[in-house]
């Protein structure tokens, strides 16, 4: 009997909200006498097993060996997403596997790959509201982190947004997952060069970005450079954030950030 539907959701879910890459494996065509029913499902990692069944045994064992190679190709070496496409694989029981039962299943595998890029936006401010509603459609891990609660509260929830409310926001930077992308748009100077000092200290972001003018840039770059951070570290900030394009509208102020971090990605990734 194949499990109920909404078991295999929360289990699913529960894998994404983890970041775990999986595949799914659904009988779709058994043939004479097979293990399990029509529509059976099994959810297979990286590391084995991890939900369901498709019939246990010989069939299961060569679904897992088959799910383990799809995932092997779903990520390139830097742990970027790859595109993977479904595949439909027929199994023989008794030619192919050497089963007794004398019938055939055909299994449909899906992947659901992991999303590795860690985007953290420290500020729910207009321009930090269109932005992380345009960085939320993208396939990346999301936080948004504020002292406001009623700030935080106004962004539309999504799977792969995750909001913080911390009194001091430069106290969230050591939790920050190493390579993560770090945008700095809260109320000003005098809240960004916090975080963007703990940002440095640290020294696992693999991007960060302040929101502003050039006069503002060059006032923290200075206050950085007194405080004795490398000069490397300190111009290695972009400020202003964005591309130099669009107008002061907060959308697309977002489309500008966006496309920045897409570009500094991708040029990351191909290098």
């Amino acid at each position: 009997m194949a499990a109920p539907v909404h078991d295999y959701l929360h289990h699913a879910s529960r894998l994404a909200e983890r970041g775990v890459a999986f595949i799914t494996v659904t009988l779709v065509q058994p043939e004479g006498h097979v293990p399990q029913d029509i529509g059976a499902k099994a959810i297979i990692t990286a590391e084995g097993l991890a939900w369901g069944t498709v019939g246990g045994g010989r069939l299961e064992a060569a679904a897992i060996d088959h799910a383990r190679g799809m995932l092997a190709r779903a990520t390139d070496g830097a742990g970027v997403p790859q595109p993977v496409a479904p595949e439909l694989v027929r199994y023989e029981l008794a030619r192919d596997l050497n089963m007794v039962c004398g019938g055939a299943a055909s299994l449909f595998y899906e992947v659901a790959t992991a999303a590795t890029w860690n985007i953290v936006v420290f500020g729910a401010g207009h321009v930090a509201q269109a932005t992380v509603g345009l960085l939320a459609t993208f396939h990346c891990n999301l936080t948004c982190i504020d002292p406001r609660q009623e700030w935080l509260a106004r962004l539309a929830p999504r799977p792969n947004l995750r909001t913080v409310l911390v009194p001091e926001p430069a106290e969230a930077v050591t939790a920050l997952p190493a390579g993560a992308f770090v945008l700095c748009m809260t109320q000003g100077h005098a809240t960004d060069l916090p975080i963007v000092r703990e940002l440095l200290r640290a020294g696992t972001a693999r991007f960060i970005g302040v929101i502003g003018s050039e006069p503002k840039a060059r006032t923290m770059r200075s206050a950085l450079l007194k405080e004795g951070f490398a000069e490397a570290a300190v111009v290695a900030i972009r400020c202003p954030l964005g591309l130099a394009i669009g107008s002061n509208a907060p959308a697309e102020i977002a489309v500008s950030i966006a496309a920045q971090l897409l570009q500094v990605r991708d040029t990351s990734a191909a290098s």
